[in-house]
């Protein structure tokens, strides 16, 4: 197997300069706000960091592609491209939340083989490179994360973004048989439920919309913690337009609620 671990030491030097921009950012008085043409807010911070991202990229990996949110490409198909979130949980930024982070994914033919999750208003970071398992980093130190053992519906946690999501992308009764069968149900949201899922915190995070630099690193990262990734459909991909991340026990059985 291919090591990565050169690319994941590079993810690690974006994710650095990535939160030296966004926490200098963070509830600035002069933070500047605009709408995507899907009504999503994006701030000068969004660009700063993707374009600085960029600009070590093509200094470091000048043959890899670069996808990202603010400035477009979406050649991860074939090669290796790096594929990009700079503020996952725009919206928790511009109202002062700390729930927020910046995503970095290599993708090599398709296929996430490494992720990177930077969340330094929480304190947290989480990482995963195929064949070396997946890592978090948090006040207590730094140490290897896995999934949940639970492996019934009954006794799982279960998360999503935004109930409302549901009625319009997918369905919300689908959602709510699901809820119905499950232990307990929260909406962390965004990046966040399926890190906790990878940490074992949790055992299902699913979402009816997604955009493929919202989830990248999620596949790895999972799949590294030892648990499953896929749209809603069943299909192992990041860029489905929907996910579905678990600890590997419950997921066969969370998408047969999801499916009706």
């Amino acid at each position: 197997m291919a090591s990565y671990s050169d690319d994941l030491i590079l993810a690690g030097k974006l994710a650095d300069a990535a939160d030296s921009i966004t926490t200098a950012r963070f509830r600035a008085r002069d933070l500047k706000v605009s709408s995507k043409p899907d009504r999503t807010p994006v701030t000068d911070a969004d660009t700063a960091v993707e374009d600085a991202v960029r600009e070590v990229l093509a200094a470091e990996r000048p043959d890899d592609s670069v996808a990202g949110e603010e400035r477009g490409g979406t050649a991860w198909e074939s090669g290796r491209a790096w594929v990009l979130d700079p503020i996952d949980g725009t919206k928790n930024f511009l109202r002062g939340g700390p729930v927020w982070a910046t995503l970095i994914a290599l993708v090599e033919d398709g296929r996430p083989v490494v992720g990177m999750v930077s969340a330094p208003l929480l304190g947290r970071r989480w990482w995963a490179a195929a064949g070396e398992g997946a890592w978090m980093s948090d006040p207590a130190g730094e140490r290897r994360i896995s999934v949940s053992a639970v492996s019934a519906l009954s006794d799982a946690y279960l998360s999503t973004t935004d109930l409302g999501s549901w009625t319009e992308y997918h369905s919300r009764e689908a959602y709510l048989g699901l809820v119905d069968a499950c232990w307990e149900s929260r909406a962390f949201g965004d990046f966040w439920h399926h890190c906790l899922v990878a940490e074992g915190a949790i055992d299902l995070a699913a979402e009816p919309i997604v955009n493929p630099w919202d989830v990248a690193p999620m596949q790895i990262l999972l799949t590294e913690a030892g648990g499953r990734f896929s749209d809603l459909s069943g299909a192992e991909r990041f860029d489905g337009g929907s996910a579905l991340s678990s600890n590997g026990h419950l997921h066969d059985e969370a998408l047969g609620y999801l499916r009706r």
